[in-house]
């Protein structure tokens, strides 16, 4: 019995650890900025997503991409117009946590197991 009631407060113990919160629900679609460091210099990305496409504009380029839900948390990424085999290759992404207008996440290529993580600001 006390070995029993050790194992239910240790599953207990390790199911409240260190998680963190995440509502992707309200980053599904919307307007969003994406600022990341590039060779020392800040570059910013601005993008709208609806449940099934994401816009996003880069250095004046604007490119469109097909969006498919795997789960609340997950999608990938398909370029519609790629203009070459980089822009060919899917991506993942993976909401991580939220907190106010921002969210974190994970990508990487599909299939490839190098993961970079980013932080999105929406917008409106």
């Amino acid at each position: 019995m006390k070995t029993l009631l050790l194992f239910l407060i240790s599953i207990l113990f390790l199911s409240c650890q260190n998680k963190l919160e995440c509502h992707p629900e309200e980053f599904k679609t919307g307007k969003f900025e994406f600022v990341q460091e590039v060779n020392g210099k800040k570059e910013i990305t601005t993008f709208e997503r609806t449940d099934k496409l994401q816009i996003e504009t880069y250095k004046g380029r604007t490119d469109t991409a097909s969006v498919r839900w795997v789960s609340d948390y997950e999608f990938i990424l398909k370029k519609l117009h790629p203009r070459n085999m980089a822009e060919q290759k899917a991506i993942s992404m993976r909401f991580i946590s939220t907190e106010g207008k921002t969210y974190t996440f994970e990508y990487s290529f599909v299939g490839e197991s190098k993961k970079q993580i980013g932080t999105v600001t929406k917008i409106n």
